[in-house]
């Protein structure tokens, strides 16, 4: 499983931090996963969630 910092995860889906964390607050964004003092996301979860998105435009 690869781990993607906030920032990698910024660029991969092109939302601000801020925006980020009040979808993942609205449980609407893949949950963060602490390790430490650090904040880490599933790269699959993110890659389910854009895939998801993507699928529901048609």
């Amino acid at each position: 499983m690869k781990l993607l910092t906030k920032k990698q995860v910024r660029e991969k889906v092109g939302f601000s931090f801020a925006h980020i964390d009040r979808m993942e607050n609205a449980k609407r964004f893949p949950q963060r996963v602490k390790i430490g003092f650090r904040v880490f996301w599933s790269d699959e979860e993110i890659e389910v969630w854009i895939t998801s998105h993507l699928n529901a435009r048609s």
